[in-house]
Parts: C-alpha cells; sequence; structure tokens
C-alpha cells in the first residue's frame, strides 16, 4: 500500500507544481480503424461467423515544460448489434451507445526539467517486453483492446530503465485498498548491450475479495527475467516467469461442510522463439518456438479440494492457438515452426504448424496430446497507412482435447471431441492516422 501511495503522491505533487504555467503548443489528432470479417468452422461445437469492428480516435495536447495530455475514446461492436431500424414496423430508434474512454491520462516527462523520470496519470495502456504477460489485447481474433487506470513512473537512461506501476482494477469504495483489485509492476530493462535487451520483473496482482463471488482473497506474484536481440542473422527472445501466491478461504469438498482447501500458485511460465534471416529472394525467415505452461498440481481427492493452480496469463497479448484460446490457454506444452517470407516490399507471408499437448492430461482420458494446428497468414501494405490481412487455419484435433482443462487459464475444459478438425478464415482491413 505504502508503494501506491507514493505513486499517487509524486502524481499529484507534480500535477499541481508544474500546470500552473505550462502553455498549449501543439495539438494532434490520431485514430484507427480495424474491420475483420470471422468464420470458424467447428466438428463438435456450432460454426460462427461475424463481422466485427474497433474504432479509435484520440487527441493529443502537447504544452511547454515537457507536459502531455493524451484522450483517447474507442469502440467495439459487432455488425449488426446496433442497427437502429426494425424493417417490420419501420421504426427508427437509436442504437446502443458503445463509446468509451479508452485512454486518458496526463504525462509530464524529464520531471523538475533534470532528472530523466518520466510520469504517466491516468487510464492508459500497458505492455511490457514481448507482451507475454500485460499487453493491449489486439493481437487475438478477439481484439477489444485493454488499458489500465494506472501511475506509471519511469526512470530511463541509455541503458537501463526501470518502470514502477500501480492500478486500479476494482474499486468497492471501501477504506483504501480494502475489498478492491489491485495490479502492481517493477520492470527493469538493460540495453547495454549491442543488440540486446536484458529484462527483469515482479508482478503482484491482489484481489481482495472483489472479483470473487465468495468473497476469497487472491495474491499472485509472478517474477521473471527476459532476453531479446540479433546476432547477425539470427534472432531471437526467450522469457521465464514463475508465480507463486494463493487463494485463501476456499471451501473444502469435505462432505461435512467444514474447513478450507489449500489452494496456491506455484508454477513456470516460459515463451521462445528463434528464426534465422537468409540473405536470398523472398528474405526467408525460418524459426522455431517454444512455449510452456506448468498445469499445477490438481487434487483430485474427493475430501481434500487441495491443489497448485495452472499458471494464470495474467494480461498476455500473445495468441497460440486460433481456436482453443483467446491469450487464456495454459496447462499446456506448445511446439511450433514455420517460415516467414516477404515476397514483395508490401507483402508478407508466414506459413506456421504448432502442436500442443497438455501438461496435466484430464481425468477421464488421461491423454496429454491436443492435437495439430497449420495456418496461412498474409498481409498486403497497400499503402503507408493502409494494410489488408487474411489467413486461413486448420486444427487436428486428438484425444486429449475432450477433457484438459485448457481454457480459462487452466480451469475450464475445451469441450470439443478428441477427433475434432476445425476451419478458421479471415480477412481484414485497418487503417491508422
Amino acid at each position: 500500500m505504502r508503494f501506491k501511495k507514493l505513486l499517487f503522491l509524486c502524481a499529484l505533487a507534480t500535477i499541481a507544481g508544474g500546470a500552473a504555467w505550462a502553455e498549449l503548443q501543439n495539438v494532434e489528432l490520431s485514430g484507427n480503424l480495424r474491420i475483420r470479417g470471422n468464420y470458424y468452422g467447428y466438428d463438435s461445437l456450432p460454426d460462427v461467423s461475424y463481422i466485427q469492428e474497433r474504432t479509435r480516435l484520440g487527441v493529443k495536447a502537447d504544452f511547454t515544460n515537457d507536459i502531455t495530455a493524451f484522450v483517447e475514446f474507442d469502440s467495439y461492436s459487432v455488425w449488426g448489434e446496433g442497427f437502429r431500424s426494425n424493417y417490420l414496423t419501420g421504426i427508427d430508434t437509436r442504437g446502443d451507445a458503445d463509446v468509451s474512454l479508452y485512454q486518458g491520462y496526463i504525462e509530464v516527462r524529464n520531471m523538475w526539467g533534470v532528472a530523466p523520470l518520466t510520469l504517466k496519470v491516468g487510464r492508459q495502456e500497458l505492455k511490457f517486453g514481448d507482451q507475454f504477460l500485460v499487453g493491449v489485447n489486439d493481437a487475438s481474433s478477439d481484439y477489444r483492446g485493454l488499458s489500465f487506470d494506472a501511475v506509471r513512473l519511469t526512470y530511463k537512461t541509455d541503458v537501463f530503465s526501470v518502470d514502477a506501476v500501480a492500478s486500479k482494477l476494482a474499486e468497492t469504495f471501501n477504506n483504501f485498498g480494502k475489498g478492491d483489485t489491485d495490479f502492481y509492476v517493477l520492470y527493469g530493462s538493460y540495453t547495454g548491450i549491442e543488440n540486446t535487451t536484458l529484462d527483469a520483473y515482479w508482478m503482484y496482482l491482489r484481489d481482495d475479495g472483489a472479483l470473487l463471488p465468495a468473497g476469497n482473497t487472491v495474491d499472485i506474484n509472478t517474477i521473471g527475467l527476459r532476453g531479446a536481440g540479433t546476432l547477425g542473422s539470427f534472432d531471437y527472445k526467450a522469457e521465464v516467469a514463475y508465480q507463486f501466491g494463493s487463494i485463501d478461504d476456499l471451501p473444502s469438498a469435505c462432505p461435512s461442510g467444514f474447513g478450507t482447501a489449500d489452494t496456491d500458485y506455484g508454477t513456470f511460465g516460459i515463451n521462445s522463439e528463434i528464426g534465422y534471416t537468409f540473405d536470398a529472394a523472398w528474405s526467408p525467415r525460418p524459426f522455431a518456438r517454444f512455449a510452456y505452461f506448468g498445469g499445477g498440481d490438481p487434487d483430485r481427492s474427493l475430501c481434500s479440494n487441495d491443489r497448485t493452480l495452472p499458471f494464470n496469463r495474467l494480461f498476455s497479448n500473445i495468441e497460440y492457438s486460433e481456436f482453443i484460446e483467446t491469450t487464456d490457454m495454459s496447462n499446456v506444452f506448445y511446439y511450433a515452426a514455420g517460415v516467414d517470407l516477404v515476397p514483395m516490399e508490401c507483402i508478407k507471408l508466414q506459413l506456421v504448424a504448432a502442436y500442443f499437448a497438455a501438461d496435466q492430461a484430464g481425468p477421464v482420458t488421461d491423454d496429454s496430446s491436443l492435437g495439430w494446428e497449420a495456418g496461412l497468414y498474409g498481409s498486403y501494405q497497400y499503402s503507408e497507412d493502409l494494410v489488408f490481412r487474411a489467413g486461413y487455419i486448420h486444427f487436428f484435433g486428438d484425444d486429449g482435447l475432450e477433457d484438459a482443462y485448457i481454457a480459462a487459464n487452466g480451469l475450464r475444459q475445451w469441450g470439443g471431441d478428441g477427433d475434432d478438425q476445425y476451419d478458421y478464415l479471415y480477412i481484414e482491413t485497418e487503417i491508422s492516422f
């Protein structure tokens, strides 16, 4: 709590001390429009098709003394949700309003004119490293975006940077922090080695009962290391995180109805990729990927309900499968290989094949093999601002798909059959200014 109070006091002091003499110098308008049509064909599940659209519009105001204010609104919807007319009656009524404040913050750089310290206060995007644990939710097919109500302090020099973040995820209007959900980040990066970035971090999610119906408390600590860079034609990245914590006061499975369960976090998460770019026609870049999210230690006893939970993906912006997750798949091993191609400067292609296996198999089949997924992706940069994208992905299911707990951070079953085969086809366009 002291850490968060200190950040808020710094924010208030800076705003109060600097806003009095700041003068407006420049105003910029920005925007983004992204539209995607989706088709999902499933064997044992209903087929799904829809068109989605996300629109963003922002205004940035630059003031003297390195002060900036930024306000951005966005709207996410599926075509047909907000149509404003009833064709049967001919009555035209206003559709549902779905525009919301996506970002709204004040940023002060080079505080007091001497320190390489930046303060950002307000609703803002957060992304660290490869967005393995914290990102902006625009990688999956369900690209709704993600922003945080937060205070962020950044100290940055030529060779290293340190970020400290305190954010509020849920507010219950109790005494400071009581009953709320808060998220804290301490993230350091070192860039003193040529073409290399080394990161270390600690993340802490604290839920004092705001988001759990039973009023339980959750503490999730995540510590991690990351390295990324290039070595000649090779490029690489690797990240390892360990998660520990607990969920308190969950009821036990005792038939008599007394006692509490011993429910903890204590698992690893890994994300890695290595590639090599050939100096040849189409600039082929073969690559290999590996990821792992520990499934914990499920206790299938009828009496205790004690268990170690699977790795929690937090606010990841990496999607490994187009079907069995929206950046929340856990309790899995992921192996992939593919190639990137650039036939023309404006055209990029990617072919990738992946294999999935459960870390902890389901209780019925006891089979860890989930299946294979193969995809072809392409993008066409029509102009500097406008891009078109398309892709086709196919999934070949295996027996472990039937009952392994791999969805919702490893807490739910996917619900498919072992011999399922899925298809996903999409086409989209995006313009930014």
